[in-house]
């Protein structure tokens, strides 16, 4: 992640600069409706309780809730949680990235996604352990399908290379 695109995903994810959340989320839609996918609600990655309240907002539903009006499907903000606290995931190995996030998510709405085709949104990958631990809790829960969107791909840093 390089450029203008990371200087605006951070301005949206530490400086609260809110109103990046609809314009980053523009380029998620177009890609969602080229897809031909067959989405039936949106999700974002959600935060743990405590860095919730500590940044005052959750950047990825500020991107998914855009793309669930786009696409005129429901935006199920609540029915995924952080069961546990996780450790920010900046300057882990790719190892300890997939260790720090591994059964950290949980459905408190199953009823909501079981039999979906799902699409969850968050505002950038860099190994896919998050991504990945939040739609095996939504798979365990009866998800049909679940694509993920990002906004950006962070390049891992050269040292970590090696846990590949």
């Amino acid at each position: 992640m390089e450029g203008s695109v990371q200087r605006a995903v951070h301005r949206l994810k530490y400086r609260r600069d809110l109103g990046l959340g609809e314009a980053l989320a523009r380029p998620l839609l177009a890609l969602a409706e080229e897809t031909g996918w067959a989405i039936e609600s949106v999700l974002p990655v959600p935060l743990s309780p405590s860095r919730r309240r500590q940044r005052g907002y959750n950047q990825a539903a500020l991107l998914a809730y855009p793309v669930a009006l786009g696409l005129g499907v429901p935006y199920l903000g609540k029915a995924l949680i952080r069961a546990r606290e996780t450790r920010s995931q900046v300057g882990l190995s790719v190892a300890e990235r997939w260790a720090n996030v591994a059964g950290a998510f949980h459905t408190v709405q199953p009823e909501a996604i079981a039999g979906k085709t799902l699409l969850l949104i968050d505002d950038v990958m860099t190994t896919g352990a998050t991504l990945d631990a939040a739609a095996q809790a939504l798979l365990a829960a009866g998800a049909r399908q679940v694509y993920a969107l990002t906004v950006a791909r962070a390049l891992l840093h050269w040292k970590h290379l090696g846990d590949l």
